[in-house]
């Protein structure tokens, strides 16, 4: 079989690669279960503490979902396709470890849905973010209804759902979509860097602060401070947790052990 999905250690940084360039990247079930063997396999790395996605070549990270695959597919068949993508979103989104997408050009459709599950979006300058689906008679579904409005707000949401316009990376880093913006070469020694000064953070807690805003994006205030306080006391039951206090208190740099 075909390998779409490369990854690569570069020191404490799993670096996966999204392979198929003459289709821009598109994401079809191939595509999926290879990326999801990936995240699995850097998941259950204890020497992987952070991960880059990114597409290979100049023009695309991930131009959607593979539309050759919606010609003759029925609503059974639909409903499938959808939520394995979710299931595979969903997997990146809740890995313990931080995930930062390198979006190093368009990122449409399944593409910008990809790019939301991650913790922390890098752009290219060359980038391009949108929910086109509508413009194919089609609603997005994995995760762009949900992740989208969670992030820029509904309002702003519904205008790029409803339009299928796309954005550029100012304007996706002006509504919060994007964290930053590199001109195209400096983007994957951006990505790597800050993927890198990741890993360095006490791993565990780390994973504890990554869970922790998640549920309170999915669960309203009450229900995440609650739990923000019991994984701050699951903290206390971490060495890197007394290591990071000694260290401040002797003035020292920490020497974390993700323990």
């Amino acid at each position: 079989m075909e390998q779409f999905v490369h990854s690569e250690r570069r020191g404490a940084v799993a670096l996966l690669t999204i392979d198929r360039p003459e289709a821009l990247n598109a994401l079809n079930e191939t595509v999926l279960e290879q990326l999801d063997a990936a995240i699995r396999a850097a998941g259950a790395d204890p020497e992987v503490g952070a991960l880059v996605i990114t597409g290979a070549g100049d023009r695309a990270f991930v131009a959607g979902a593979d539309v050759t695959r919606f010609r003759d597919m029925n609503p059974q068949e639909a409903r499938r396709f959808a939520r394995f993508g979710q299931a595979v979103f969903n997997r990146i989104e809740e890995l313990p470890k931080p995930v930062i997408a390198a979006v190093n050009g368009y990122a449409l459709g399944g593409g910008c849905e990809l790019a939301l599950a991650c913790d922390l979006r890098l752009a290219s300058d060359r980038a391009r973010f949108g929910q086109p689906e509508i413009n194919l008679g089609l609603v997005p579904g994995w995760g762009g209804t949900q992740r989208l409005a969670r992030l820029v707000g509904a309002g702003r949401a519904k205008e790029l759902i409803f339009t299928g316009e796309w954005i550029d990376a100012a304007e996706a880093l002006r509504i919060g979509l994007a964290n930053a913006v590199h001109p195209a070469g400096e983007l994957l020694p951006r990505a790597l860097d800050l993927a890198g000064r990741l890993a360095a953070k006490a791993r565990l807690t780390l994973g504890l602060a990554k869970e922790a805003v998640n549920q309170g994006a999915r669960s309203g205030l009450t229900v995440g401070l609650a739990y923000e306080a019991e994984l701050f006391s699951l903290a206390f039951a971490t060495a890197d947790q007394k290591e990071g206090v000694a260290a401040f208190l002797e003035k020292r740099v920490p020497r974390f052990q993700g323990r």
